[in-house]
C-alpha cells in the first residue's frame, strides 16, 4: 500500500487550509497514493477560539475534503473540529474516500505541558478502523500516541497499519518523545505506524502560539518492528511511502506480543 503524509502548516482560516488539503490531495494521487494522511487540526490550527470554527461531518468543510477525495481516488484522513454537545468541541480525525466517510474522536486529551485540552475539547470514546482495498486500517490523534492500549485494541480490531494525525507541542525532549513513542506502538501493536504532523511554523516563516501546540514536523513512518522506516523534517513537506503490508504477518510470527498478552496486574 502506498501512503502519502501531507506535512503541512494550518492557519486559523480553514479555507485557506482546504487548498493546502487539495494541493496534497492532488500529488498523493498523481503519485498513485490510496490514502492521504493530513495533521490533526488540519482545519484550523490551535490557540485560535475552536467553537466558532467546528462543522459537522456534513458540513461544508468535511464536504469539500469528501468531494476532493473522491474525484481523486483516494482516502483522506484530515484533522477538523465538530461540534460536542456539551457546548465543547470533538477533535474529530476525518476519514473520507473510497466509500468511507466518518470521524474518529480523539479519546486521549492532551491535559499536559501547561496546555489544557479539555477544557474547550470534549473526549471521544470509540476506536476507529477502516477497510481499503481488502485491509484495515486504524486511526488516532496525537496524545494517544502515549497510550498503548489503544494501538493494541486497534490491532485486535484486525488494523495492520495505523494512521496517526498530530499537531506536536514544541519543547525541550519533545521530538526525541515524538519518535520513541510513533517506534513503540508500531511495536507494541507490530503495526505499521505512519504519524503525520503539523510542520513546524518556524519554517514556514510564521511565529507560532507559545501558549499551544503548533507543530514540529518530523512526520515519521515505523515498520511492524520498531523500526524508523522513512521520516521528513520540520518543514511543510510531502512523504510518499510504500508499506510492506506481509511484514506484519512476518513480525507477528516472530513477535507475538499480541497473542502472548496477560491480563495487567493491578494493585489493591
Amino acid at each position: 500500500m502506498r501512503v502519502a503524509l501531507c506535512q503541512i502548516t494550518s492557519t486559523d482560516d480553514p479555507q485557506a487550509n482546504l487548498k493546502e488539503v487539495e494541493a496534497g490531495v492532488r500529488r498523493a494521487a498523481a503519485e498513485g497514493a490510496a490514502v492521504a494522511l493530513f495533521p490533526e487540526a488540519t482545519m484550523a490550527c490551535f490557540g485560535v477560539p475552536l467553537g466558532p470554527l467546528a462543522e459537522p461531518l456534513d458540513g461544508p468543510w468535511a464536504s469539500a475534503v469528501r468531494e476532493l477525495a473522491a474525484a481523486h481516488g483516494v482516502l483522506v484522513v484530515a484533522g477538523m473540529f465538530t461540534p460536542a454537545p456539551d457546548g465543547r468541541v470533538f477533535n474529530t480525525l476525518l476519514v473520507t474516500g473510497r466509500d468511507q466517510h466518518l470521524g474518529y474522536d480523539k479519546i486521549h486529551l492532551f491535559d499536559a505541558f501547561g496546555f489544557t485540552e479539555s477544557r474547550t475539547v470534549a473526549p471521544g470514546s470509540t476506536p476507529v478502523t477502516v477497510p481499503v482495498g481488502g485491509t484495515v486500517l486504524g486511526v488516532a490523534t496525537c496524545y494517544d500516541v502515549r497510550f498503548p492500549g489503544l494501538f493494541t485494541a486497534l490491532a485486535d480490531r484486525g488494523a495492520v497499519a495505523i494512521l496517526l494525525g498530530a499537531s506536536w507541542g514544541a519543547g525541550e525532549g519533545k521530538r526525541e518523545q515524538w519518535e520513541l513513542l510513533v517506534r513503540a506502538r508500531a511495536l507494541d501493536s507490530t503495526c505499521w505506524l505512519l504519524a503525520c504532523g503539523q510542520a513546524n511554523p518556524l519554517a514556514s516563516g510564521l511565529t507560532p502560539n507559545p501558549k499551544a501546540p503548533t507543530g514540529i514536523g518530523y512526520s515519521t513512518v515505523a515498520d511492524p518492528t520498531g523500526r524508523m522506516h522513512a521520516q521528513l523534517g520540520a518543514e511543510p513537506d510531502t512523504l510518499v511511502v510504500d508499506i510492506d503490508l506481509g511484514l506484519v504477518d512476518q513480525t507477528r510470527k516472530v513477535i507475538p506480543v499480541l497473542v502472548n498478552r496477560r491480563e495487567p496486574f493491578r494493585g489493591s
